[in-house]
């Protein structure tokens, strides 16, 4: 008598083969593509470090090009409540590897993050991780370009980005964020060039060292040395614009690198 190949039992048997084949195909291609994808995401971060500092513009570089311009910074851990950089003993004591570092993830590891109370936690995202990896170009008089990490709740989501400023510490050079969940049209023109292009030169803290960046919605005339440190807010976006301001005042502030910036003005670091 012929085998049934209809059955039940070979029914299972042949969809029991197929998904051990498909899940040793998905697993192999996982294994094989996980350096292309760490590869293409180191990249994608430099690009934009590179981009917010000024060094990077699309069309006039190439992907090619974005190792040699990153091979400009120092990259450095720093300790946001003392506002200095981890020695490479203190990082070993902590098991943090520079290259490896994640601020992200450290943000949701108890021992490595502190909770933010509500009045504290302006940008709205909950935990800040205790420390920070900040990129620094320098030269012969000391550093010429900082750049640093920032996040915040916008609309829809958390903005992720970097804040590029001039050695003084204090005068912007650019802002660019990498990844975010704004509408788009509205809150999605914080990628936009035109109005990225309104950052650099603006001034972080008053002549008080307070953090003076102001989001206005009113058209700015930015001629104007009173306008120093006011931006266009974005048209048709407030609350993106409001969460923006929020997040470049909490990490600007005494509660993310301004102790860093400024022990780094006197030299203290």
């Amino acid at each position: 008598m012929s085998k049934n190949k209809d059955s039940v039992k070979q029914t299972i048997i042949v969809a029991l083969a197929l998904c051990v084949v498909c899940s040793i195909v998905v697993s192999s291609a996982a294994v094989i593509l996980k350096p292309i994808q760490t590869e293409n995401k180191l990249l994608d971060r430099n690009k934009n470090i590179l981009a917010a500092a000024g060094i990077y513009k699309e069309g006039e570089h190439s992907k090619s090009d974005i190792a040699s311009l990153f091979s400009q910074f120092t990259v450095k851990i720093v300790d946001l409540d003392k506002g200095r950089f981890l020695g490479e003993s203190e990082m070993q004591g902590l098991n943090i590897d520079i290259e490896e570092y994640d601020q992200r993830k450290a943000s949701k590891v108890a021992t490595f993050s502190d909770k933010l109370d509500k009045k504290t936690d302006v940008a709205g995202i909950s935990r800040r991780a205790k420390y920070a990896t900040v990129y620094l170009i320098e030269n012969d008089s000391g550093i010429e370009r900082i750049v640093l990490p920032i996040h915040g709740y916008g609309l829809w989501g958390t903005l992720y980005g970097f804040m590029a400023l001039e050695g003084d510490g204090n005068t912007v050079t650019g802002l660019g964020f990498y990844e975010h969940k704004e509408t788009p049209g509205l809150g999605a023109k914080v990628d936009t060039a035109d109005w990225k292009a309104i950052w650099p030169g603006k001034r972080i803290y008053n002549d008080e060292g307070v953090v003076a960046i102001d989001l206005v919605k009113v058209k700015v005339d930015h001629s104007k040395a009173k306008n120093i440190h006011k931006i266009d807010s974005l048209s048709g976006a407030t609350l993106t614009s409001v969460g923006v301001e929020n997040l470049v005042r909490f990490w600007m502030g005494e509660n993310g690198f301004g102790p860093f910036l400024v022990n780094l003005k006197k030299g203290e670091v």
